[in-house]
């Protein structure tokens, strides 16, 4: 709710319903197939929450024309972006290209300089660039389908998909994950086909006929009498609606990004085609470069760095694990016994020790001690650790290290349980750890018969 609230004015108009009150004759007529460039007249404005007749310098709105290069987000493809042009300078800057009912086509953006009026004749031109990536992208959708029916099989049934001038995202019908080895498959057989610079040819005809050539629609889609047909070579042929390449060779290359599952049998593939796979390319030679920075090594020899690095963090990890025994040794020397009740209780506080390290300690300090309990407590990186453990013997007359923890660890702010022989827990309040050794004592002598 608090998205659509907080909508901009161009998301606002995207259902369009600001023109609704039109006539049924105002119309668009697409002619961005064949260019970039064309001339028309303005036959329908908005402002930014209703009908205009005019829009000057600083003012948001849309503007309908009765023709138009600019393709509008459909099918998955991204609309175009651009600038309409009018007398003395004017100027429109075309962000988004949306499509509104009864078959119009809507240029969003701004009044960038001069002023627009109903019935003003203007030129329409398309953002070269942004097309041409976006179509790279498209006509590479339109491989990487076909690339997955041969890899993985023609079960395979496209289940949505977007394109913009950054890259392509590809839903599809699969039950698991792809492998590294078939991702790398349908990688090769697109950039294969691209390689092959085949020709891209749109044909239009009834559904049909489309069906006879044996081209995939999309699934549950709702197709008109005439459709548009998009073959590349012998190798893909869709019913498409978007804008394409002239020849697969305009792609340049292909590479996927990603490859995951978004809900249960369809898959999610997102891949980038032209510059951004150079960009891509660039980025991960930065950060090897980086990384090789990182540990004093030329980039030449970076994998021998990190193989020595290893190397030297395992010698490094083995000799600190023979120093913490060592540590531990002399610091069991430090433990306190105390008779209780003829069971024998070993307490000790040792800080700045993990409880991974207390429960070696603390096997050492039982099979020093023999038959009895050890209770041991430590501040480390501002909270406590508490650690008991019991013998059998002791076990047998009543000592219970699960419930001696739980007894004392709401002392240091904390909480814990365990097994009548070994239990831990932790705490928030470590000031108080001293306390616990006392309360200890008290516990064990309440526990024996």
């Amino acid at each position: 709710q608090k998205a659509r609230e907080n909508k901009s004015f161009s998301q606002k108009l995207t259902g369009q319903n600001v023109f609704d009150s039109l006539d049924e004759s105002v119309v668009s007529t697409f002619l961005g197939y064949d260019s970039l460039l064309c001339e028309g007249s303005i036959i329908a404005m908005a402002g930014t929450d209703a009908v205009a007749d005019r829009l000057d310098q600083g003012d948001e709105g849309s503007i309908i024309t009765d023709q138009t290069t600019f393709y509008g987000t459909m099918g998955g493809q991204v609309g175009d972006t651009g600038e309409i042009l009018g007398s003395g300078g004017s100027r429109f800057e075309v962000t988004r290209t949306v499509h509104a009912s009864g078959g119009r086509t809507v240029h969003i953006g701004k009044v960038v300089s001069g002023s627009f009026r109903i019935s003003d004749r203007v030129s329409l031109k398309v953002n070269k660039e942004g097309r041409d990536r976006t179509c790279q992208n498209h006509s590479a959708t339109h491989l990487l389908q076909a690339a997955l029916r041969q890899v993985l099989g023609s079960g395979v049934e496209q289940q949505g998909s977007y394109q913009d001038t950054l890259r392509t995202r590809f839903d599809f019908s699969y039950g698991q994950a792809m492998t590294k080895d078939q991702i790398r498959q349908v990688e090769d057989i697109v950039n294969e086909n691209i390689e092959k610079d085949l020709k891209v040819t749109t044909d239009v005809m009834s559904i049909e006929d489309a069906k006879k050539t044996g081209a995939m629609a999309l699934f549950g889609e709702k197709y008109g009498d005439s459709v548009r047909v998009v073959s590349m070579g012998d190798f893909s042929k869709e019913l498409c609606g978007g804008t394409h390449v002239k020849n697969t060779g305009a792609i340049s290359c292909f590479k996927i990004l990603s490859e995951s599952g978004i809900a249960a049998g369809t898959r999610r593939i997102e891949a980038v085609t032209g510059k951004a796979v150079l960009e891509y390319y660039r980025n991960i030679e930065n950060e090897y470069f980086e990384a090789a920075k990182a540990v004093k090594s030329e980039p030449a020899n970076f994998l021998r760095k990190i193989s020595q690095l290893q190397a030297d963090l395992k010698s490094i990890s083995s000799e600190n694990e023979k120093l913490k025994a060592q540590l531990a040794n002399s610091k069991a020397g430090d433990a306190l016994v105390t008779d209780v009740k003829g069971v024998k209780l070993v307490t000790m506080r040792i800080d700045e020790t993990e409880m991974n390290e207390l429960r070696n300690i603390g096997d050492k300090l039982k099979n020093e001690n023999g038959e009895g309990v050890v209770f041991i407590v430590s501040a480390c990186g501002g909270k406590a650790n508490l650690l008991a453990m019991a013998s059998d013997a002791a076990v047998a007359k009543g000592a219970h290290a699960g419930n001696l923890i739980k007894a004392v660890a709401p002392i240091v702010s904390g909480g814990g349980s365990g097994r009548p022989n070994m239990a831990q827990a932790g705490g928030k309040d470590p000031s108080r750890i001293d306390e616990c050794l006392t309360e200890a004592v008290k516990v064990l002598e309440g526990q024996i018969n």
